[in-house]
């Protein structure tokens, strides 16, 4: 049986080849007793959905209603006297084909299938969430680039100015429960909640430093949690939003934009920063700047369209599975051996960004020389990924990926122990690039496998856990790491040598738990069902 026209009309396409195949297996079975009409249909109805592949009963609210409609019009027995339905099931076919022609076409909207279609107002919002997710991460990284700077303009220590990139962090891992519902509920809401918390929070940490003599480190960090709490909308938001907009040949890549995104912000933030505030008393106007242009790119987020018209394809109309039943699809233990080595090396990331002034400065590197790392870093990260995610689109050698990628980053930060102490500027720009590209295609590729591996898991769920988790363990490691610094005695004073052997030693030792994908037998487990549920139906 060939896979069925699926529509958007209640009992047009589904149910009536449901119908037809249903009495066929009435006449070849019949020897003049009664037959189950309903169940005949039931039987075909799943047997279709099967061929599609997602395992899913009702594939669309629309196909619910067909189902519903087809068996509310149906007698629930077959007769000898065929001759009344015959004329409707010669129409059923004729709309089957009229549905296929506007399946493929998919340009006019016009028949009665449902047309599997992608729009270019799915740029716009594309473009907006790639932008505030740049905003977001350098309103963080506003002051970690100066932290001296920062330390004396506030009157505090430098440990306390690390915490306004701590708390950024956890307040991630505190709202994540809401950012699975408002994404589960379409991503404008979400892309609009992190505007709102974005611009207050820029509001109330100008209010804090409003003065070149000084600010007020309390109003400040208030600041940044409200901005932390905007982080999660929009940077679990990406895999949700190519879901809805997307077909399967651009996921990764729409999916990489916004999620690099917010590393880029980081970088411009350790390449401006240090330009705005070259002494104390040029905090103030630092954050003044910085404000100026957040509060602009959050400004259009609340005129992005909500949905498509009409669906990207297949799985797009396919309904995700309930927030309760996401529990249970989350014991997949392959989902947990990418979920967990994600986390740390999105948390080593986290750390690194945020200390890589501390990391270098004792070693007679300037504030520049670290911005400028920093920049390379994430840079050379984005060059990458940019290469790697629209051939990853077409080939779908996600796994290939991954286990290609971790070893690589775990031993880039292996070596990145031994590179500070040279006091050479090609040591840490080499080992920082080669760690930034590997680190940067893991990024799209890992949140996409997940998506797959998941479905008909909503793509939000396993996005929030990834970043929440890589957000919870940055915050744990920055405070691991300024407990690890050197003392005043050290050679060199205040050097962070064994926080780098500490983030060496856990990077490696999660390298074997996505090396172990597919093996033990288990490789079945790893197929990519959203994409096989696409390949049931019309791709645009």
């Amino acid at each position: 049986m060939a896979p069925s026209a699926y529509t958007n009309e209640p009992g047009k396409v589904i149910e009536l080849r449901a119908t037809s195949d249903a009495k066929s297996n009435a006449n070849s079975n019949s020897d003049g007793g009664d037959v189950d009409f309903d169940d005949k249909i039931r039987e075909v109805y799943d047997r279709d959905v099967e061929m599609r592949g997602d395992g899913k009963r009702d594939v669309s609210p629309f196909n619910r209603g067909a189902r519903k409609d087809g068996l509310q019009r149906l007698p629930s027995q077959v007769d000898d006297n065929f001759g009344d339905r015959a004329e409707s099931l010669a129409s059923a076919e004729a709309i089957e084909d009229a549905g296929g022609a506007a399946g493929n076409g998919g340009d006019d909207g016009a028949g009665a299938g449902t047309v599997y279609k992608v729009y270019k107002r799915r740029w716009f919002g594309l473009a907006q969430l790639t932008l505030i997710n740049i905003v977001v991460s350098w309103d963080w990284l506003t002051f970690s680039p100066v932290s001296q700077y920062a330390a004396a303009y506030y009157g505090r220590s430098e440990s306390d100015i690390n915490w306004f990139s701590t708390a950024f962090l956890f307040a991630f891992v505190v709202i994540s429960p809401l950012t699975i519902y408002m994404l589960h509920l379409g991503p404008k809401p979400s892309m609009v909640t992190a505007a709102v918390f974005t611009i207050l929070g820029n509001i109330v940490r100008v209010a804090g430093s409003h003065s070149r003599n000084g600010g007020i480190y309390g109003v400040v960090m208030f600041g940044q949690i409200l901005i932390g709490l905007a982080q999660p909308f929009v940077l679990s938001a990406p895999t949700r939003y190519s879901d809805l907009w997307f077909t399967n040949r651009g996921r990764v890549a729409a999916t990489a934009l916004p999620s690099l995104a917010n590393p880029f912000g980081a970088a411009l933030g350790q390449l401006i920063v240090p330009f705005l505030a070259t002494k104390p008393a040029e905090v103030s106007s630092a954050v003044l700047y910085v404000t100026i242009i957040s509060v602009v790119v959050s400004l259009p987020a609340f005129f992005i369209p909500a949905s498509p018209p009409t669906p990207a394809g297949p799985s797009g109309t396919t309904p995700k599975a309930s927030l309760r039943s996401s529990l249970h699809l989350l014991k997949s233990v392959e989902l947990w051996l990418i979920l967990i080595p994600y986390a740390v090396y999105v948390g080593f990331f986290n750390s690194i960004s945020s200390l890589l002034n501390q990391i270098l400065l004792p070693y007679g590197f300037s504030s520049d020389d670290a911005g400028i790392a920093g920049a390379v870093l994430i840079v050379v990260g984005l060059v990458t990924s940019a290469i790697t995610s629209p051939i990853l689109d077409r080939t779908k050698a996600f796994l290939l990926a991954i286990k290609v990628a971790v070893p690589i980053i775990g031993l880039s930060y292996l070596v990145f122990v031994f590179v500070p102490p040279t006091r050479q500027l090609a040591g840490p720009y080499v080992v920082l690039a080669i760690l930034g590209a590997a680190s940067f295609s893991l990024v799209p590729v890992a949140l996409e496998f997940l998506c797959e591996l998941g479905h008909p898991m909503s793509p939000e769920v396993t996005s929030t856990i990834a970043w929440g988790g890589g957000q919870l363990l940055g915050g744990v490691f920055i405070v691991i790491s300024d407990a690890l610094k050197a003392g005043p005695t050290a050679d060199p004073p205040a050097n962070l040598n064994n926080a780098l052997i500490f983030t060496a030693v856990l990077a490696l030792a999660v390298v074997p738990l996505p090396l172990s994908l597919g093996l033990f037998g288990r490789r079945d487990k790893l197929a990519l069902r959203r994409l096989r549920s696409d390949d049931g139906g019309r791709n645009s």
